[in-house]
């Protein structure tokens, strides 16, 4: 399996300061750590997921792009520093501590586009314990919302089985989210999104052409058809089912003749509609204009329609959703630390004991274990480096070193390594039926 490498990109200038975007009690924590003179004790931070979403195979790691902007663009401004002083945040002492902030530490983690399963050290965050504790919120914001919904737009592709998937679902999420939300889609397979802010930001192939309201605008489906062939050509995409669906097929293909491009049913039972949809526009010499379906669609939908003469799927609120799972669970524990501030001060491991909220303490690192016909059998996590074997793929890369981001990468190389870490996965991963996690997850001492 070939995995294209995380490499340096210039960042994203996100044109303000992230560092706000937090919970207070980040900043409780930091007050108290730096009066009892503990916050520069080197910390180690851990993200990972507990277990799965009910029935879910597999997560797929989604947001690190986005994430490491936020990061660069975490610095306590001036009126950021107004704001918590005049409401008694924080004391003049960690005020002051703020305005020098920047994150020097090193973040280790999965690349995006990797797939990850229960306890998955997806992201492994050292620094002193001031540095790293800021940094929860954020990290879990992105992560949290840009895993769920790649782990949901994976499943649709698969279920798609190589038909192409449209993101359109901006109007069912707050408007930053439709941006993130078609990202992670895209990283997961979708081939185009409806949010032209996603198209200009991440790059994101962008795709749209009408709605039922510019056919209602014009006196009859006729006019409306024949403005937009005007206006768009006879490649757009006709939607056919405002008024009478055989009328409106009809009529799309006597203007736009059999070069039309395609037409979109949104209502009805789709599967038979596209059925008698595809034998009309067949018996009228219209045998290469496509069919696009759209409406509440999720992954169990389009597996539904796998037989229909379907050509390209639009999903919109299930998408944006998660699916049912709109945050992939993840959490942000400390798992190991120095007995002081010396620089080189022993570290050790430190754990919870909570009852249903247990932590395994150390440093970790992970390895996908293969077997003999380079299918993963299990997700090895180590506690320290691991020995990697000869059947194991290293997981974790680094993503910022001494506070520079090293691990800024194009869209499109997580894309085809999530395309790649599908590949490798056993057959069952791509089951829409309730299950395990598709491999199991294997503690081993480095």
């Amino acid at each position: 399996m070939v995995h294209t490498p995380v490499r340096s990109l210039p960042l994203v200038d996100l044109g303000y300061s992230t560092a706000l975007l937090t919970d207070r009690y980040e900043l409780t924590m930091l007050q108290a750590a730096l009066q009892s003179g503990t916050a520069d004790r080197r910390a180690v931070f851990e993200v990972f997921a507990r277990r799965l979403p009910n029935g879910r195979r597999y997560g797929v790691v989604a947001g690190v792009g986005r994430l490491l902007d936020a990061i660069a663009a975490f610095r306590f401004d001036g009126p950021a520093l107004e704001f918590l002083t005049s409401r008694n945040v924080v004391d003049e002492p960690t005020a002051a501590w703020l305005a020098d902030y920047r994150f020097t530490g090193d973040v280790r983690g999965y690349p995006e586009g990797e797939c990850f399963f229960p306890e998955s050290p997806i992201m492994v965050v050292e620094g002193t314990f001031g540095e790293a504790v800021l940094l929860e919120t954020l990290v879990l914001s992105v992560l949290n919302h840009d895993c769920a919904i790649a782990s949901a737009a994976s499943r649709m592709v698969n279920a798609a089985a190589g038909r192409p998937l449209i993101e359109m679902g901006s109007r069912r999420t707050h408007e930053h989210a439709a941006v993130a939300s078609a990202r992670a889609a895209y990283l997961a397979g979708f081939a185009t999104t409806s949010n032209l802010e996603a198209g200009r930001l991440h790059g994101v192939p962008t795709s749209g052409t009408s709605a039922h309201a510019f056919t209602l605008l014009h006196d009859g489906e006729r006019h409306a058809f024949e403005a937009q062939l005007a206006s768009l050509g006879a490649a757009t995409t006709l939607l056919v089912d405002t008024y009478d669906v055989e009328r409106a097929v009809r009529t799309a293909v006597e203007l736009a003749g059999p070069a039309l491009g395609a037409v979109r049913i949104d209502s009805g039972d789709l599967g038979t509609v596209a059925r008698e949809v595809r034998a009309l526009l067949d018996s009228l010499g219209a045998t290469d204009t496509r069919i696009v379906v759209t409406g509440d669609l999720d992954e169990y939908g389009i597996a539904g329609l796998a037989a229909a003469p379907v050509d390209g799927y639009g999903v919109g609120t299930s998408l944006v959703t998660g699916s049912g799972a709109p945050t992939a669970s993840l959490v942000y524990k400390l798992v190991a630390r120095a007995d002081s501030a010396e620089p080189d001060a022993p570290m050790r491991p430190v754990a919870k004991r909570s009852v249903g909220k247990p932590t395994r303490g150390g440093r970790k690192s992970a390895t996908r274990r293969m077997d003999g016909h380079g299918v993963a059998c299990a997700e090895v996590v180590s506690i320290g480096e691991p020995a990697v074997g000869p059947r194991d793929r290293p997981l974790t890369v680094p993503l910022v070193r001494a506070g520079e981001v090293v691990g800024a990468e194009p869209l499109k190389a997580a894309r085809a390594r999530h395309a790649a870490a599908i590949r490798e996965l056993p057959a069952t991963a791509l089951q829409l039926s309730g299950g395990e996690p598709a491999i199991p997850t294997e503690f081993q001492e480095a």
